[in-house]
């Protein structure tokens, strides 16, 4: 149950940011090079929080 629930929240914080990252590159006004920092900062973002749920058990 507490693998399903991790799994179940990080697929709700990944689709977030996810939607988040992708409304931003529909606008005309941004281009792809300008929102280049920020898709960086999710795929970190999104390692981290994979790393955490599954790999850190200390």
């Amino acid at each position: 149950m507490n693998k399903l629930t991790t799994v179940i929240g990080l697929s709700f914080a990944i689709f977030f940011l996810v939607g988040l990252a992708t409304t931003l590159t529909r606008s005309m006004l941004i281009g792809f090079f300008d929102v280049l920092p920020v898709y960086i900062l999710m795929i970190i973002a999104i390692s981290m929080m994979i790393y955490e749920a599954f790999f850190d058990k200390k």
